[in-house]
């Protein structure tokens, strides 16, 4: 053989000889404590139970009662076990820990060193959720000294070599068996819904009959009327609270104590006004039982005049119009109305209070349509006659830089003009919005610190003025509805300047505009570091549309630039401006109405005066 097989051989058999062991006479042998049988064990043990029913109904009290008193008997007649207590749930799901208090004081307890052994009933009664089941298992076994859980129905006791695997198969069976009843909830609860067969819980205003027909309650629906009219009428949820506690009115589960939250769940329920709209929310997770608001995830079922009504729909309409609105807050004119402006450049504008949702993209066209002529083409054809443009285009302006040109920026919420917008209007700190949405067009106008659309679009910084951020709910609705534009996009548009004598505006087509994506990327790791990725930055993305592809911008004759040739050469007087006025037949409350309003809500509050 030669020198390397010697050397494997020998190598071999060292292995062999090392196995075989040193003699057994020489090992002394501790043997493992043994687990003692639960029923026939002599060692002192400290018990307690856990219980738990789902639902709090007559049936499942009863069940809740047998098994309490069946674990505290049956536990005080074990030798050497010590009752600590029952541990419980009542009325409570098992397929989340969140509100199980009994569970969670349970827990604590093991921790504290106060049980060695806790009985249940079966696993389903433990936990339904095979995540939180084995969870709290395992904690409990991990503790010094551990807590063992003995599952009777089961027959499986966690502190068992063995019981693992068995114990994860079951708690998996439970969870299922969870998930299968919230199918079956579920699939019943949509077909009661889509025959009309509604769920009516306690509601103020009304009771129900023998029959469980909503029927107004006279007292109650008092309450409801004063909480809309006041509203409407610019009283803060606030101050309606403080009133109603001023008057020791009732809520619904018969409390003095009123909230902003509990008046606008009011004001938001739709059954006040005689309709019902069934599955506003949904519970996407039955582990969890979060619910969720239903944004078109669920089919929902709507039936208008269900029951008889406390207020008109036209009063339940307006108030959650002025709720969505939130930032909408003045007094003396809580209500916005649809005016137009009737004649001057500014011919068939619409006074735009930035905050506003009350009004849809459908009402703003039809104000605007309600005034407008037939464009001019005697000057249009003038003009471009002139001109002599034909087959030429206008070169758009997002291939331009805007540092030094006037730009408005708007995402879906958010409103900015640029420095240069500003500097247009010299020493102008309020301007008003006004939409066109036939011209699809924005204009800007100077305006009074009063006016009730008035925006502050910029402020005077070290002698400078400087453009602010402005939140614009209801214009970015409007305009997204509109435009159909993505909400996950900035949209910027060109200005452009007109003046005439004292007479100045800024035009905003909103066709084409800029389109910017904002995107967070993460940059290459710097040199002679250990990092694995570099500093994480937000980039902006602009976004042409591919229809842009082999052209410079649009023909002269496009509806936008003829818009604003129109405007230029507009022969008449200008009047900037000139107060638009209010289209009563598209405003369903105006002054006055609301003025009934008010004083229906404070006849209804003098009546009360004898219950203070």
């Amino acid at each position: 053989m030669i020198t390397g097989e010697v050397e494997a051989v020998d190598r071999k058999q060292k292995i062999r000889d090392r196995y075989k062991g040193v003699d057994i006479s020489e090992l002394e042998v501790i043997p493992a404590k043994i687990i003692e049988d639960l029923e026939t064990s002599s060692v002192i043990r400290r018990v307690a139970a856990y219980i738990r029913v789902s639902t709090d109904n007559d049936e499942q009290t009863s069940s809740y009662e047998l098994q309490k008193n069946y674990y505290t008997d049956y536990i005080q007649a074990q030798p050497g076990w010590v009752f600590v207590g029952i541990y419980a749930d009542e009325g409570i799901s098992g397929t989340s820990l969140e509100h199980r208090k009994g569970m969670q004081q349970l827990i604590e307890d093991c921790k504290a060193g106060k049980i060695d052994l806790v009985l249940t009933k079966s696993i389903a009664r433990f936990a339904r959720n095979i995540v939180d089941c084995l969870s709290v298992i395992e904690l409990l076994k991990n503790l010094n000294p551990p807590v063992g859980v003995k599952f009777e129905a089961d027959n499986i006791y966690t502190l068992d070599s063995n019981g693992r695997m068995i114990l994860t198969i079951l708690a998996s069976v439970a969870e299922e068996e969870s998930h299968s009843k919230s199918i079956i909830m579920n699939w019943s609860i949509d077909r009661r819904f889509s025959r009309g067969l509604f769920l009516t819980p306690a509601l103020l205003g009304y009771d129900k009959d023998e029959e469980g027909n909503l029927v107004i309650n006279p007292e109650e629906a008092q309450t409801v009327k004063v909480i809309y009219y006041l509203y409407l009428n610019g009283y803060s949820l606030t101050e309606i609270a403080t009133l109603l506690m001023e008057y020791s009115r009732k809520t619904k589960l018969g409390r003095v104590e009123w909230n902003p939250g509990t008046l606008a769940g009011v004001l938001a329920n739709e059954r006040h006004c005689g309709d019902v709209l069934a599955r506003k929310t949904f519970t996407p997770n039955f582990l969890t039982h979060k619910s969720k608001k239903n944004n078109n995830d669920r089919t929902q079922y709507r039936q208008k005049n269900h029951h008889e009504a406390i207020v008109s729909r036209e009063v339940f309409n307006a108030a959650n119009h002025l709720r969505a609105s939130r930032n909408y807050s003045k007094k003396n004119r809580p209500l916005p109305v649809l005016s137009v402006v009737e004649d001057g450049i500014l011919r068939g504008y619409v006074p735009f209070d930035k905050d506003w949702t009350g009004f849809s993209a459908e009402e703003y066209r039809e104000a605007s349509e309600s005034v407008m002529k037939e464009p001019d083409v005697t000057v249009t054809a003038d003009v471009k006659k002139r001109l002599d443009l034909t087959g030429y285009e206008i070169v758009r302006v997002q291939y331009f830089s805007t540092m030094q040109n006037p730009a408005m920026t708007i995402s879906n919420g958010r409103l900015r003009f640029n420095t240069a917008c500003l500097k247009k209007f010299e020493n102008v700190e309020y301007v008003e919005l006004l939409l066109n949405s036939v011209e699809r067009c924005i204009a800007i106008r100077p305006c009074d610190k009063n006016n009730p659309n008035a925006i502050r679009w910029g402020r005077l910084k070290e002698g400078r003025w400087c453009a602010s951020t402005l939140g614009c709910r209801g214009l970015a609705k409007t305009l997204f509805d509109i435009m159909e534009w993505d909400e996950d996009l900035r949209y910027r548009f060109r200005g452009q300047f007109l003046e005439q004598g004292d007479n100045k505006m800024m035009l905003f087509a909103f066709d084409e505009p800029e389109m910017i994506k904002v995107e967070e990327i993460v940059l290459p790791p710097k040199e002679n570091t250990e990092e694995d990725e570099g500093e994480t930055v937000k980039k902006k993305i602009y976004i042409f549309p591919p229809e842009w592809a082999g052209t410079f911008g649009q023909p002269i004759t496009s509806i936008v630039q003829v818009g604003i040739l129109r405007q230029e050469h507009y022969a008449g007087n200008w009047d900037v401006f000139r107060p638009a006025t209010e289209i009563e037949e598209m405003n369903i409350f105006t002054a006055e109405s609301l003025n009934e309003l008010l004083r229906e809500a404070e006849k209804i509050m003098e009546g009360w005066t004898d219950y203070r």
